[in-house]
């Protein structure tokens, strides 16, 4: 089973960037598609990137797409999610995730059994 624990998260400013990363240990990272999701206060917990076990495929929904990029190093068993032009909107805690195959519904939670505890990202305005 891998674990995952997420790290970078912080306070920036409108308009500014952040990366975080993803760490994963117990199993290869190569052997799973991963994703990121956020959970503002008071809001349902909401996909913004994932990729799949090569990196050849990513998908974004549109809230993001043009704004956050996610990579993987699988040699180094990490995911990369370059977050550039924050909006205040965009605060939340930052969740990293694991499946074994591509969700067949990549924003539903159900598709992805791996967890981390969360990174959280504040933007000012």
């Amino acid at each position: 089973q891998v674990q995952l624990v997420e790290s970078g998260g912080g306070l920036v400013q409108a308009g500014g960037s952040l990366r975080l990363s993803c760490a994963a240990s117990g199993r290869s990272l190569s052997s799973y598609t991963m994703g990121w999701f956020r959970q503002a206060p008071g809001k349902e917990r909401e996909f913004v990137a994932g990729i799949n076990w090569s990196g050849g495929y990513t998908y974004y929904p549109d809230s993001v797409k043009g704004r956050f990029t996610i990579s993987r190093h699988n040699a180094k068993n990490t995911v990369y999610l370059q977050m550039d032009s924050l909006k205040p909107e965009d605060t939340a805690v930052y969740y990293c995730a694991a499946a074994t195959a591509d969700p067949v519904a990549w924003s539903h939670l159900s598709g992805w059994p791996y967890w981390g505890q969360g990174t959280q990202v504040t933007v000012s305005s």
